[in-house]
C-alpha cells in the first residue's frame, strides 16, 4: 500500500505560477512511475503529468506542455508539479497518483493507477 497526500493548491491570478507536492508514504516509492491528473467540475478526470519510477522519464498532455513540469525525489518519497502561466481552463482539483505496472515507464491512463490522494484544488481566476 502507498498513501499519498497532496498540498500546495490554491486561488491564483492567471499567468502565476503554482507548485504542488505529493508525499508518499508506505511502501517503497521508487518501486512505483507517478502521475498527476485533474478533473474540473462537470468533467472526467484527465491526465496532467507523469514520471517514471527514477524520474527519468516524463510525460505531458498537450494542454500542459510546456507549462508544468513533473519531478520527483526519492529520497523524499515526493512528487511534484511546477505550473506556470496558469489559466482559468487549469482550475480543477489535482489529484496524485501511483503505479507499479510493468511494461512502460509510467501510463496516461487513470486506469494504471492504483493509489490516489484525497486531492488539492486549484483556482485560477481570469
Amino acid at each position: 500500500q502507498v498513501q499519498l497526500v497532496e498540498s500546495g493548491g490554491g486561488l491564483v491570478q492567471a499567468g502565476d505560477s503554482l507548485s504542488l507536492s505529493c508525499a508518499a508514504s508506505g511502501r517503497t516509492f521508487n518501486n512505483y512511475y507517478a502521475g498527476w491528473f485533474r478533473q474540473a467540475p462537470g468533467k472526467e478526470r484527465e491526465f496532467v503529468a507523469a514520471i517514471s519510477r527514477s524520474g527519468t522519464t516524463t510525460g505531458y498532455a498537450d494542454s500542459v506542455k510546456g507549462r508544468f513540469t513533473i519531478s520527483r525525489d526519492n529520497a523524499k518519497n515526493t512528487v511534484y508539479l511546477q505550473m506556470s502561466s496558469l489559466n482559468s481552463e487549469d482550475t480543477a482539483v489535482y489529484y496524485c497518483a501511483a503505479g507499479s505496472g510493468s511494461g512502460n515507464p509510467y501510463f496516461t491512463s487513470r486506469w494504471r493507477y492504483a493509489y490516489w490522494g484525497q486531492g488539492t484544488q486549484v483556482t485560477v481566476s481570469s
